[in-house]
């Protein structure tokens, strides 16, 4: 499951989008403010933002050079009421993958979130293939040698977030963000226990889950030097 921050400050236009991400697989956090999402970036890991620029205490280019300056690579996508030319240049010249006016189409959100995600993680495909294993980021699907993985949702959440980062450490951190449930805290040895089950039931498509102590995670093929 994609982690999206939505940095919006107008409650009704917040509540529309969380509703419509949440029912399309996606996680959404929000903030209303530039200094609160600075907070969230620093002790969060996200893969997306929707970036409103009329903030109440911080332009939102402000925020966006910021994240740029300190080589932030996540997507982020503008969504604002500003749709002039020049604003729209700016938005793109200062950092920003896709830039949107509202008001706007839900549908098209979601097709731009799509190419975003393809784009930043996965090619310009809906699929995500390491070893023989294949990612379906439509629909969150993984399946092995063209079967269906038999996986939990939360063994799911884990393999998904290692494909999306294939060959590279995913921090521990990062795993723990993405299982837990709003009021529901992980064991402390819970992460250990999803990466054991998961890492049995990869093991036959040529791909391994190794520990790097101290660090996090890497999916790597098992041929791997």
């Amino acid at each position: 499951m994609m982690n999206i921050l939505l940095i919006e400050d107008d409650e009704v236009l917040t509540d529309g989008l969380i509703h419509t991400l949440s029912g399309s697989g996606y996680r959404v956090s929000n903030v209303a403010t530039a200094s609160l999402a600075e907070h969230l970036l620093s002790v969060q890991e996200f893969d997306l933002v929707i970036l409103d620029l009329g903030l109440p205490d911080m332009d939102g280019l402000t925020i966006l050079r910021t994240l740029r300056s300190q080589k932030h690579s996540l997507p982020i996508l503008i969504l604002t009421a500003r749709d002039d030319l020049n604003s729209r240049i700016e938005g793109i010249r200062q950092g920003a993958d896709d830039y949107m006016t509202k008001p706007f189409d839900l549908k098209e959100l979601e097709v731009r979130l799509q190419a975003l995600i393809r784009r930043c993680y996965g090619g310009f495909s809906h699929n995500i293939e390491f070893g023989r294993l294949r990612l379906d980021t439509s629909n969150h699907q993984i399946l092995g040698d063209g079967e269906f993985l038999p996986l939990s949702a939360r063994e799911s959440a884990v393999l998904e977030i290692l494909l999306l980062q294939a060959d590279k450490v995913v921090c521990k951190d990062r795993i723990a963000q993405r299982l837990s449930c709003e009021g529901e805290a992980l064991a402390d040895n819970a992460i250990e226990v999803y990466i054991h089950r998961v890492r049995k039931k990869i093991k036959a498509f040529d791909v391994n889950i190794r520990t790097i102590r101290g660090l996090g995670y890497l999916l790597e093929n098992k041929n791997h030097d």
